[in-house]
């Protein structure tokens, strides 16, 4: 909590500070820096508790897990109906996922902050034309796919090297969790 206390006015919020949404509340409570998650909110099933204790005040959404770009937009409308922003959370998307994700926040009416990207820190892509950011920000576009497209031959060499290196397929973020609560379980993720 004294971490929140220093970033006030600093930060635009704070994500995910403590696991659970029982720690999340708690920490809520003691601070007026809004809090953000894309752990205590992965599912439809965690919106009432998370918002009617008051845990969460940004879901930071990512259209791989929440079922799409249309089931994306609907979370958004859940938010907003509840009075609670959305943002999107990014992990190293490749350039269809971040032209996906960015047509969806040109949907959504109320996003106010930032939707995350690590594209800028990657080295490869399966795109043409690899995205540029102006401002922070991407154009939106209305050319059909997404505005992308495929780069067949770097689409066959990352695919033949997911399909040569299988440790690259287990992501593990409860071990590194576990050094700092040896208790913690991850929670369940929807399988697409």
């Amino acid at each position: 909590m004294a971490v929140a206390a220093e970033l006030e006015g600093i930060a635009e919020y704070l994500e995910d500070p403590t696991v659970g949404t029982p720690g999340m509340a708690a920490v809520a409570a003691k601070t007026s820096l809004p809090l953000a998650t894309n752990m205590c909110v992965t599912s439809f099933e965690e919106i009432p508790e998370a918002f009617r204790t008051g845990a969460v005040q940004v879901v930071l959404s990512d259209h791989h897990y929440w079922g799409g770009l249309l089931a994306t937009r609907e979370l958004a409308a859940t938010c907003r109906t509840f009075g609670v922003d959305l943002s999107m959370h990014s992990n190293t998307h490749l350039g269809i996922s971040l032209a996906a994700m960015t047509q969806v926040a040109a949907t959504i009416p109320t996003l106010r902050y930032a939707c995350d990207s690590h594209r800028p820190w990657q080295a490869e892509d399966v795109i043409t034309r690899p995205h540029t950011f102006t401002d922070g920000r991407l154009p939106v576009t209305d050319t059909p796919g997404l505005g992308i497209e495929l780069d067949r031959d770097s689409l066959a060499r990352l695919h033949q090297r997911w399909t040569e290196y299988p440790e690259f397929h287990r992501r593990d973020d409860a071990t590194a969790m576990r050094k700092v609560h040896p208790d913690f379980t991850a929670p369940k993720l929807p399988i697409w």
